[in-house]
């Protein structure tokens, strides 16, 4: 595992946990990047994003397993995010691009050392973030586990 103050500087940590939305990009079977935005939350040592596989109406049928980044990450567990601000006063452009590996954080027990439960802290933190997770049944659901390797980025990145 990286670490963590190698791969994100703190004002890089602040943007990106700050960030409401991202676009998460797999890698299809034919090569081609799969972009889907996303919603996540930054683990609040560690360079590891969660994203959940939440129960919003989708084109397949509710097995989170089925969707095709899903399918995607399992075959190629390769995977970016992006996350931009935009702003009409361009001295507040910018953008953080991670690179990492995504595997799949199934419900039920899975531990990090003495940190508990991954899957339940993350079900917990993405609820605080999110206040319409509260009726989603994301405790039951598998979510996006991305260790982040390597960022880039560009832009300001003070507090707004």
């Amino acid at each position: 595992m990286t670490t963590p103050d190698l791969v994100l500087s703190m004002a890089l940590r602040a943007f990106l946990a700050g960030a409401r939305r991202a676009v998460l990009a797999t890698v299809a079977p034919d090569g081609r990047p799969r972009l889907v935005p996303i919603c996540f939350v930054l683990d609040g040592v560690l360079p590891i994003l969660y994203t959940p596989l939440d129960d919003k109406p989708k084109r397949t049928d509710d097995e989170p397993h089925r969707l095709a980044r899903v399918r995607d990450l399992l075959a190629d567990p390769r995977v970016s995010v992006l996350v931009d601000r935009w702003d009409e006063d361009w001295g507040r452009l910018a953008w953080l691009r991670c690179h990492g590996t995504a595997s799949l954080l199934e419900p039920g027990g899975v531990t990090v050392g003495a940190r508990g439960d991954e899957h339940g802290v993350a079900v917990a933190t993405l609820r605080t973030k999110y206040p319409q997770y509260a009726t989603h049944r994301l405790e039951a659901r598998p979510l996006i586990r991305i260790e982040i390797g390597r960022a880039t980025s560009w832009g300001a990145f003070e507090p707004a």
